[in-house]
């Protein structure tokens, strides 16, 4: 694993100002995708930190999240389970509406998808705001799922999300 992965993953995220409107500056993370060492850096850096916990399940967030989560969940070998915008899953849902930097939106979790008592990971790209966070962790919880960590590649600290999550363990693998 690259040493100075906080540098890297500077220098792989390009910013894309006015998406998805004017005055949001888009952490576009396809470039690091693109980049299997900076890439397969990640999601050992996370998966590591959690590798001494019981994690049972890892929980992606539409859509960038699960491109994380998924390998994650693998090398954990824990199950993946997909949190989505609303009406995209096809059995008996548990719903959460939230406030985004620029708008509001629903995410939605199978009923079936964490069994009670279930040791949960919750992992996504970016932390903005911290709705999305915050709406996954309610989801969990109301399933009957203890949340033992909430991993993301990179923070936005100026739009103080961590603070819908002070009530979790949220690990940064990069702050700006």
């Amino acid at each position: 694993m690259p040493q100075d992965l906080d540098r890297l993953i500077a220098k792989s995220v390009r910013d894309i100002p006015d998406f998805p409107q004017p005055g949001v500056v888009f952490k576009d993370i396809t470039t690091l995708l693109a980049d299997p060492e900076v890439f397969g850096a990640v999601v050992a850096a996370i998966a590591d930190r959690h590798r001494g916990a019981t994690v049972d399940h890892v929980v992606g967030l539409e859509a960038r999240g699960f491109i994380l989560a998924a390998p994650i969940a693998l090398a954990l070998g824990a199950a993946f389970v997909p949190v989505r915008k609303s009406g995209k899953l096809p059995s008996d849902t548990l719903s959460a509406t939230y406030d985004l930097e620029y708008g509001t939106a629903t995410v939605e979790m199978h009923t079936d998808a964490i069994a009670p008592g279930g040791r949960v990971l919750i992992v996504d790209d970016v932390l903005a705001t911290g709705g999305t966070g915050r709406a996954a962790v309610d989801l969990v919880r109301r399933a009957g799922g203890t949340v033992v960590g909430f991993s993301v590649l990179m923070e936005l600290a100026f739009l103080q999300g961590r603070e819908k999550l002070a009530d979790v363990e949220l690990h940064a693998l990069s702050v700006v």
